[in-house]
């Protein structure tokens, strides 16, 4: 499993969505507060922005809460568009920098929250890596965003144990969806953060359905049902 955060907005310091939160990311790495399945998150974390229209990633097979340098650079770094997240690796699956969300095309951020079988997912030459997530990443990306909630119900037909929590940027779109795994909202005045879980105690948070697709768009948020949604 994993913690992750997206932002769309004005540009904003990455230290302060992922490390100034009180119960922000460098905290999910270590006491995640509503996560399900597993303890820790230590097996890894990145972070994707937008530097005008390029995509600028930081990644690390490391836990997020030792990174020293992520911590000096981090409020130097200023992006509307941010994909972050904190890994915990499912058993059997390699411990590796190319492993950690978020995975890109070259015009997507995209990450993955949750566990799905591999053997419902095609092989793919452009997969980072050969983890369960980067392999739906490329199946994704193949597809096109613009098909994430067919594709995203597609995989969970096929493996109906399959927890497809996606969260995926380009900049001026921010996408998600929620299947089997919890996920919050926060519309603020300079934009709007999707997260896992909450990453403070301010009342305007709101939790997302289970099976719903959401845009984001010029700070527009649109919920809608997947299919096979009850």
């Amino acid at each position: 499993m994993c913690r992750h955060l997206g932002w769309l907005g004005r540009p904003v310091s990455i230290a302060s969505l992922v490390l100034d939160p009180p119960c922000g990311l460098r905290l999910q790495s270590y006491a995640p507060r509503r996560q399900k399945h597993g303890l820790l998150n230590a097996d890894g974390w990145g972070v994707g922005f937008f530097d005008d229209t390029q995509v600028r990633r930081w990644r690390s097979a490391a836990p997020l809460w030792g990174d020293v340098s992520f911590a000096s650079v981090s409020p130097a770094l200023r992006s509307g568009c941010v994909v972050a997240a904190v890994r915990s690796a499912t058993v059997g699956m390699p411990i590796e920098s190319s492993a950690s969300a978020p995975f890109t095309d070259g015009r997507w951020l995209l990450s993955h929250n949750g566990i799905v079988d591999r053997a419902v997912l095609p092989a793919s030459p452009a997969a980072e890596s050969s983890v369960d997530s980067a392999l739906l990443a490329a199946l994704i990306f193949e597809r096109g965003l613009d098909n994430l909630g067919d594709t995203v119900t597609e995989v969970g037909s096929a493996d109906p144990d399959a927890r497809l929590n996606i969260l995926a940027a380009n900049g001026s779109r921010l996408l998600a969806t929620t299947w089997g795994d919890t996920l919050s909202m926060l519309r603020r005045t300079d934009g709007v953060v999707l997260a896992s879980e909450p990453y403070d105690d301010h009342p305007d948070w709101q939790d997302v359905p289970d099976r719903h697709l959401v845009e984001v768009v010029d700070g527009q948020v649109t919920l809608t049902p997947l299919k096979g949604s009850s």
